[in-house]
């Protein structure tokens, strides 16, 4: 029975270094645009002794940045696809490093300084209600995540337009953002900078102003009109109506 429980004191490390879940603590800041969140530790290298080596692990943050798309009538649009292009990201020693290629990496620990660490950003497609969700694992580094980036939104539409004669044209083409998480305090915080407000003039002024300047949003689409018979006119349908309406059908 004993032999069991050492090998059982053995095993629990290397199953805890392989993945695992971590108990989070997590005060939200972001009003759900940042949710799913865990914490999990994956193996980030090796340490190479003098006759052998052994493997590092380290935390990673694993959640879901969300939004939703629509179209200007507030309709949702299914299969539109949000990206991440991250710029910066906390490095070992505290400092933000800029990346090369979009593509944010981590310096490895004294020991292996040759191991990199990519930052992790699945794109987001939207479901049938509009709802996109991008997946990250991104390494904590000194108890923090502290990335920066941007996102764009159905990146390539005007090639797709091109290609396919009809795209999806997002209104904002990318924003900027900052998404941080502190372990000790839990603290979660997602900023997306300065965003743009849209308006449109409506109205007719009076005076010297007759119309605001400015450009108004695109038209609601209007439904197709049933097609009419060959040789059949609107008003034929009219009068067809008017010659029924003198007769009592069992009312």
């Amino acid at each position: 029975m004993n032999k069991y429980r050492v090998l059982l004191a053995l095993l629990l490390p290397a199953l805890s270094a392989c993945g695992g879940f971590t108990k989070l603590k997590v005060v939200d800041f972001t009003d759900s645009r940042v949710g799913d969140l865990s914490l999990t530790k994956k193996i980030m290298g090796k340490r190479e002794l003098l006759f052998f080596s052994t493997t590092r692990t380290g935390n990673f943050l694993d959640g879901n940045i969300q939004g939703v798309v629509t179209d200007y009538q507030g309709n949702p649009i299914e299969g539109v696809t949000v990206k991440v292009v991250p710029d910066t990201a906390k490095s070992k020693t505290g400092a933000g490093n800029e990346t090369e290629g979009g593509f944010g990496e981590f310096a490895g620990a004294e020991e292996n300084a040759g191991a990199q660490i990519n930052l992790s950003f699945a794109p987001g497609i939207s479901d049938t209600m509009g709802l996109y969700k991008i997946h990250f694992s991104l390494p904590v580094v000194d108890g923090e995540v502290d990335v920066r980036g941007k996102l764009v939104y159905n990146p390539g539409w005007d090639q797709q337009k091109l290609n396919l004669g009809k795209s999806y044209e997002p209104q904002m083409k990318e924003s900027p953002f900052r998404l941080y998480y502190n372990m000790d305090t839990g603290f979660l915080a997602f900023a997306e900078g300065v965003r743009k407000v849209i308006v449109q003039p409506v109205g007719e002024g009076r005076g010297r102003l007759q119309v605001l300047p400015g450009s108004r949003g695109p038209e609601p689409v209007k439904p197709a009109e049933p097609a009419q018979p060959a040789g059949q006119t609107p008003a034929d349908n009219k009068a067809e109506e008017d010659l029924f309406k003198g007769f009592d059908f069992g009312q």
